[in-house]
């Protein structure tokens, strides 16, 4: 796969992920839910750390961890660069490019959303607002959307440790960019050989004699 193909790939995550944050932030108020289809539901809440909602404590743990993201998308940037460079498979190019399109979508967030973006509590968000931003460069917050409920109930008292309890299987919110990288972390593992191949080191001096 060329560079080439691989930056498109990218740019249409981008756009798709944007688009789509662009619009949940602009027309929906924080917290608001709306049913889709069966167990797929628009729930919007925003992300302010990592991955499950989790926070780097302390007043410089955002900023700490956005400059964490761009640091390790310069490098997933350039695994790429080398990897186009060196003929590598397909489905590495593609794996790699995935990867590498979900944690720019959410870089964004977190670097201008803040700027660009009036606050979403009890209202829907104005893009630009002439009062400035909910926050400041690097502060912003992720935006999530994506629910998919597959089961929620109170389980059989019997269960340990949550019987009697409401349960929801798959409880997180996503959005595109996590989708994308999900997607590519879990080709890599399906497709390890054909990413990876002849990486054992005789495996390699045999090809080569032969």
């Amino acid at each position: 796969m060329s560079l080439k193909k691989a930056t498109i790939i990218i740019i249409l995550i981008l756009l798709i992920d944007q688009i789509s944050k662009f619009y949940i932030k602009t027309n929906f108020v924080l917290g608001e839910e709306v049913p889709v289809f069966g167990w797929f539901r628009i729930l919007f809440v925003e992300n302010e750390g990592m991955a499950w909602g989790a926070k780097i404590p302390g007043e410089y743990g955002k900023l700490f961890l956005t400059l964490f993201r761009i640091v390790a998308i310069g490098g997933i940037g350039y695994w790429l660069w080398d990897s186009v460079r060196k003929n590598m498979s397909r489905i590495l190019i593609l794996c790699i490019a995935l990867i590498f399109a979900g944690a720019l979508g959410n870089i964004i967030d977190s670097v201008f959303y803040g700027l660009i973006f009036s606050d979403s509590h009890h209202q829907v968000a104005t893009l630009f607002p002439e009062a400035g931003g909910y926050g400041t460069l690097f502060h912003g917050k992720v935006v999530d959307m994506l629910y998919f409920p597959l089961y929620g109930g109170t389980l059989p008292e019997w269960v340990p440790f949550w019987g009697g309890k409401f349960f929801t299987f798959f409880d997180p919110v996503f959005n595109i960019a996590d989708a994308s990288i999900s997607c590519g972390v879990i080709l890599l593992l399906l497709f390890n050989k054909t990413a990876f191949p002849n990486r054992d080191p005789k495996t390699r001096l045999a090809a080569q004699v032969d």
